[in-house]
């Protein structure tokens, strides 16, 4: 068993049918590195980090958290886990304000709260965003925003993002590279989806490449 690992995908495959989607896939991420997962489309990227984090069940192989086997069976699961993951489609309301769409996903907690936990961690990251701002009138990347710190507020070990620049300006993907180099510098690894290997060059420690 492989030591010092946060996180072990350890031939894992995902079959729809007669289909193999990811065929005996193995991904070891360490604490706080930046990891690229790379492929052409159809590959299996986000198949795979859907059952990394609980969306879909593996046919076969298993998953380990920090050297221990794990049954991630659900979205719920993996955030106990420590693992975040940030969608491509971003799960925000257009009439609620920034701290209202991040309440409907956090246990009950005063707005009061939040709105402080909030502006700690978008300071502390970077990712500048008013709690009581509506989110209608938010940018696409300060949308982007209200997801990740969503997922900070919950302390992941491990944040999933799946072509988070695929939507966002140059300067608003320079802004998000900053923030994942200070996540990483705090010891949470990062998972990373994309096809631009600029980006990968800039951003990333390692990488992970599906091929067939």
């Amino acid at each position: 068993m492989s030591q010092g690992l946060l996180f072990e995908a350890r031939g894992v495959s995902k079959f729809f049918g007669d289909f193999a989607a990811n065929d005996e896939v193995s991904l070891p991420v360490q604490p706080g590195e930046k990891h690229a997962l790379l492929g052409e489309n159809g590959a299996g990227k986000s198949t795979l980090v859907k059952m990394i984090y609980g969306v879909m069940q593996p046919s076969t192989g298993s998953f380990f958290r920090n050297g221990k086997q794990v049954r991630i069976g659900s979205p719920a699961a993996a955030r106990a886990m420590g693992i975040g993951m940030v969608l491509k489609h971003f799960s925000v309301f257009d009439a609620l304000t920034v701290a209202e769409t991040i309440a409907l996903a956090l246990p009950r907690v005063s707005m009061s709260r939040l709105a402080k936990q909030i502006k700690e961690v978008s300071e502390r990251y970077g990712l500048s965003l008013d709690p009581a701002r509506p989110v209608h009138t938010l940018s696409v990347g300060e949308k982007q925003r209200v997801e990740i710190i969503r997922c900070l507020l919950q302390s992941p070990k491990l944040l999933i993002m799946d072509e988070p620049t695929s939507v966002l300006t140059p300067q608003e993907a320079e802004s998000l590279f900053e923030t994942l180099d200070r996540l990483a510098a705090d010891g949470c690894a990062i998972l990373y989806i994309s096809h631009k290997l600029a980006e990968v060059v800039r951003l990333c420690d390692r990488a992970t490449i599906l091929r067939h």
